[in-house]
């Protein structure tokens, strides 16, 4: 496993290349669409969720069709060879996003006869990572398992016969589980591939936290009820070398991951990569190969000096916090800015939260604790709230809401180091993200494009342009503790921007050890 040495990552950035920093998926969404629009001859991509369904936002988009499918249909029909990557998931526990995945599958199979015969080539690999659990823990999961397939064909059953047929045909990988053996575990796969991922014409990279779906479509308002908001960051960078790095990393996936091949170099891109294990009948957990995000992070917090400033859908990873307060300790100076949703997208719109939003619960408290310990008052935790009240468009749920006003569910994953970083990846910041998950992003170094993230990133959490105060790594956390202590006081109406303090407690009250769980299992 490669972690001792800096990451191919963070190599220098390339002079004056274009960048552009995408907001939510109203600017994410026609931009893309515009790259696919410009493109000659080749679209490769990795995505975990991709929905051709997904409406077209841009009025060049929009000449050409309704929705992605639309899209990739004039594709083909020009000559662009599309490669698609796309994640599938464990048939049993995840069966939703197995049915998703292989939705998307039947759909573009369509667009394969819409583009006409003399289309370019679509190529589309469902790939379900390899790295099974091992056959002693699946035997004390075994009455657990027994009982969800029983319950899948329960409900199955109960449907009228066309909406069961096409269930089946959306769920191979559960069907097949129909004839599993009786007396022996289910098979079970943990682990997933969570990139977002694309390069146009070997010259453009798309790159970041969002995935493609109507689910998340938001803008920048954010003024949705809770439950429909999202809040991500996606780059798009022209970088010919950084194209070249992210094809060779789609190209190895399906053999890295099944333990036929070593990573190949891919230089500029970020990645965390694992495989399936080759002996051994006690394993939970993959071996991970490749831990670029782990390990740049790591790195850029021991140079930090002044401002760390994390955006990120989870903060789980006891490691990274453990770095976090021991460079705290060492340089008084530096201050850190965590911003984060109220609460997991499990337990934020549920009444009674899973047990693995509740274990995730536990995971991030005990790592804000941490730092807190560490940091004292050169610490601010805030979470992105509407400046109006919740009323009855948002889900019910006690943690859909927090100092009286709807959620923003933040998904992005950002994080800025002084002057001198930034990351932007599909990786959380937690055990899954930073060991186990393919997943993928950039580190940028030039200091014009870390001033463009954070001017970007950091001022959409205001209502119109930042003050120099709010983007200087010596003032800006003054800036934004003031701000969202302020915003605590006020009435929805009256705050300026999103931001307000997360609440630790509501996490306390639903956070639950789960003994013997990989802390990578969320």
């Amino acid at each position: 496993m490669r972690d001792t040495q800096p990451p191919q990552g963070g190599s220098p950035a390339v002079a004056k290349r274009r960048l552009k920093v995408l907001v939510t998926a109203e600017e994410a969404y026609p931009a893309f669409e515009r790259a696919v629009l410009d493109a000659r001859h080749d679209l490769r991509m990795g995505f975990r969720i991709f929905d051709p369904a997904t409406r077209l936002r841009s009025s060049a988009g929009k000449a050409v069709g309704t929705d992605w499918a639309d899209l990739l249909a004039d594709a083909l029909a020009r000559g662009v060879r599309i490669e698609l990557l796309l994640g599938d998931f464990d048939p049993l526990m995840a069966t939703e996003l197995h049915r998703c995945c292989w939705r998307t599958m039947r759909m573009l199979a369509g667009v394969r006869e819409l583009a006409g015969p003399d289309a370019a080539p679509l190529v589309v690999r469902p790939l379900l990572h390899p790295a099974a659990v091992a056959t002693l823990p699946r035997l004390v999961f075994w009455p657990l398992t027994a009982m969800i397939l029983r319950r899948r064909f329960r409900e199955l059953n109960k449907l009228p016969h066309a909406e069961q047929a096409l269930r089946r045909a959306e769920s191979p990988g559960l069907c097949a589980l129909e004839s599993h053996p009786p007396f022996w575990p289910l098979p079970l796969f943990p682990v997933s591939h969570h990139q977002k991922i694309a390069t146009i014409d070997d010259r453009l990279v798309y790159i970041g936290g969002l995935d493609l779906d109507e689910r998340r479509w938001d803008s920048r308002e954010h003024d949705q009820p809770a439950q429909d908001t999202w809040h991500d960051v996606q780059l798009l960078l022209e970088d010919a070398a950084l194209a070249r790095s992210v094809r060779a990393h789609l190209d190895s996936v399906p053999a890295v991951t099944a333990g036929r091949a070593a990573p190949p170099p891919a230089p500029g891109l970020l990645r965390t990569l694992s495989r399936r294990r080759r002996h051994g009948s006690l394993a939970l957990a993959p071996k991970t190969v490749v831990r670029d995000l782990a390990v740049e992070h790591y790195r850029q917090v021991r140079r930090a000096e002044q401002l760390i400033y994390l955006e990120t859908q989870f903060f789980r990873d006891l490691r990274l916090a453990r770095r976090l307060a021991a460079r705290a300790r060492s340089q008084p100076g530096l201050k850190l800015i965590v911003v984060i949703p109220a609460a997991p997208e499990v337990v934020a719109f549920t009444q009674a939260p899973p047990l693995d939003g509740r274990f995730g619960d536990f995971l991030q408290t005990r790592c804000l604790m941490r730092l807190r310990r560490a940091f004292g008052d050169r610490l601010l935790v805030a979470s992105p709230v509407q400046p109006r009240r919740s009323n009855g468009v948002d889900a019910g749920a006690e943690r859909a809401s927090l100092r009286g006003s709807p959620l923003v569910y933040l998904h992005s994953k950002v994080s800025i180091f002084d002057d001198r970083a930034a990351i932007v990846s599909s990786a959380n910041l937690n055990g899954r993200s930073l060991s186990w998950d393919t997943e993928t992003g950039v580190c940028l170094s030039d200091p014009d494009e870390v001033a463009q993230v954070r001017a970007r990133v950091m001022g959409a959490w205001l209502d119109d342009e930042p003050p120099p105060e709010a983007l200087d790594p010596a003032t800006a956390f003054g800036y934004w503790r003031g701000l969202a202590q302020a915003n605590a006081r006020s009435a929805p109406a009256r705050r300026r921007g999103f931001l307000v303090p997360y609440d630790i407690r509501a996490a306390r009250a639903t956070a639950l050890p789960v003994p013997g769980a990989p802390e990578e299992m969320v």
